[in-house]
């Protein structure tokens, strides 16, 4: 994976659909806590230097405390900070925070984003743009939206930052696709079912690395179609 998306369970996690919320559900019962969560990005990151980004709701940033938040996750070696429900005109202090910590505050944009809100959101964010392909949840879905590639190409009018597409991409034939007008395919739920469906066999990371290997080569075959370097 070009970037791992570490996402920490929240109890009404409104923009997920029912294999996260399932995850999340498993997760809470278990005992994940934010102090675990900065454990298991700061063993990701004295092994790996791929980009983390860390996925939550705004509940727990704020219980925790906003700085406190946000310098715990630094020093883990968190890269990147996604809050899908806190849209960057409502939490622009946090934003700025982030950057400040040199995490980058990641806006979301959708189908249903106006020309203002896709100049405020790439205004204020960094890293990248996560472009949600639908309305709706996330989930794995059968195809893509037939206009995809014309809206990512409209986000494109408003910033220079990379912009990556998730929600309902599930396939290697999806992130094949989509890398083709898009910097990146965030893959969630397909590989939640994954982890959830063989969660007992002892060959899960195996069942894992192959699951992501296989989405890899969607990826490289966009890039090496368009004659970059894989």
């Amino acid at each position: 994976a070009d970037l791992i998306e570490l996402g920490f369970p929240y109890s009404d996690p409104l923009a997920d659909g029912p294999t996260i919320q399932r995850s999340s559900q498993r997760a809470l019962a278990a005992g994940m806590r934010l102090d675990r969560l900065f454990e298991i990005a700061a063993a990701v990151r004295r092994d790996s230097e791929v980009p983390l980004i860390l996925m939550t709701y705004v509940n727990p940033v704020l219980r925790r405390g906003v700085d406190r938040f946000l310098e715990e996750a630094a020093e883990a070696g968190v890269d990147g900070l996604i809050l899908p429900d806190l849209p960057p005109d409502e939490g622009p202090e946090i934003y700025a925070a982030a950057r400040e910590r040199g995490i980058d505050p990641i806006p979301l944009l959708a189908p249903t984003s106006t020309d203002d809100r896709i100049e405020l959101a790439a205004a204020a964010g960094s890293g990248f743009i996560y472009y949600v392909s639908l309305t709706g949840v996330t989930g794995a879905r059968d195809r893509l939206a037939a206009d995809l590639a014309e809206r990512v190409a409209h986000v494109r009018r408003f910033t220079e930052l990379p912009v990556a597409v998730g929600f309902g991409i599930a396939r290697p034939e999806h992130v094949a696709e989509v890398c083709r007008f898009a910097d990146g395919a965030i893959v969630g739920s397909a590989l939640v079912k994954v982890v959830e469906a063989h969660a007992a066999d002892p060959d899960l990371e195996a069942r894992v690395e192959a699951f992501v290997a296989a989405l890899a080569t969607g990826a490289r075959a966009a890039r090496e179609a368009a004659g970059e370097a894989p």
